[in-house]
């Protein structure tokens, strides 16, 4: 016996009589318990928290959009800018030195950039985040953590409340990188450093996104009782396969 499997012969021997699990305190609020996504509440939120994290926060209309993102570019002083696959064409149209990802350029062709523009997955009011998770628009997890510059369209849509709304709303198997203001970084004298672990400056644009029936894009479950704040991983009948995570429509599938 290997001193793995004897580590867990003990483990097992000293569990055998537990016949449940306890029911955890969850203290923090559950998905869907606060203000649904896109209220204006949120969005005035967010803006303020991005902007804590030293974030440049923009609000448009959705038909100012290709001007906002090219004024601020040019306003960086970038020329050649990095375009996804699946980045809305009438947003880029107006970019001075468009460089498409298609096919995916290298790590040197992406360090040679000024700047890269991408949609996100998901952004969070409460700490200014934005979620991306490699969907259209937003490409590969090196496209926007290579270049200096990262300009980010957010719909309003796309804004929840709180972490367990994102994490609800996210699916746990693609890759996922959390952002939350330039990339930044403190040795042990507290010196702060950006650009270290990615991009030294973000820009974020918010997208007036109008909706039909009075409801955003997505809205996150509502809790139902205990233990209804941790997403179940359901099984399809006959299959014994889990059925994805309810998450946020990215890129072109949302409504601009």
């Amino acid at each position: 016996m290997s001193s793995r499997e004897e580590m867990l012969a003990r483990i097992r021997a000293a569990t055998a009589d537990i016949s449940g699990l306890p029911d955890v305190p969850r203290r923090y609020s559950p998905a869907g318990s606060g203000p649904m996504p896109g209220d204006e509440a949120l969005v005035s939120r967010f803006a303020e928290r991005a902007g804590d994290y030293r974030a440049t926060v923009r609000r448009c209309a959705a038909a100012e959009v290709a001007r906002v993102i090219a004024d601020a570019v040019v306003g960086r002083g970038a020329r050649r800018i990095g375009v996804p696959r699946g980045f809305p064409a009438e947003w880029s149209a107006l970019l001075p030195g468009p460089v498409f990802d298609d096919p995916p350029l290298d790590v040197a062709a992406l360090d040679a950039l000024d700047g890269v523009v991408t949609t996100v997955a998901v952004a969070i009011a409460e700490t200014g985040t934005i979620v991306l998770d490699t969907g259209p628009g937003q490409g590969s997890r090196a496209f926007s953590l290579v270049p200096d510059y990262h300009l980010a369209v957010v719909r309003t849509g796309q804004i929840v409340a709180a972490v367990p709304d994102a994490v609800a709303a996210l699916d746990p198997a693609r890759p996922l990188t959390w952002i939350s203001g330039p990339s930044a970084t403190s040795d042990i004298e507290l010196n702060r450093v950006e650009g270290v672990h990615g991009p030294r400056t973000l820009d974020i644009v918010i997208v007036a996104v109008l909706t039909t029936g009075g409801r955003p894009p997505w809205h996150p479950p509502r809790a139902r009782g205990p233990g209804a704040d941790r997403p179940a991983r359901r099984r399809r009948a006959g299959t014994g396969a889990p059925t994805p995570w309810p998450r946020v429509r990215s890129g072109p599938a949302c409504p601009a």
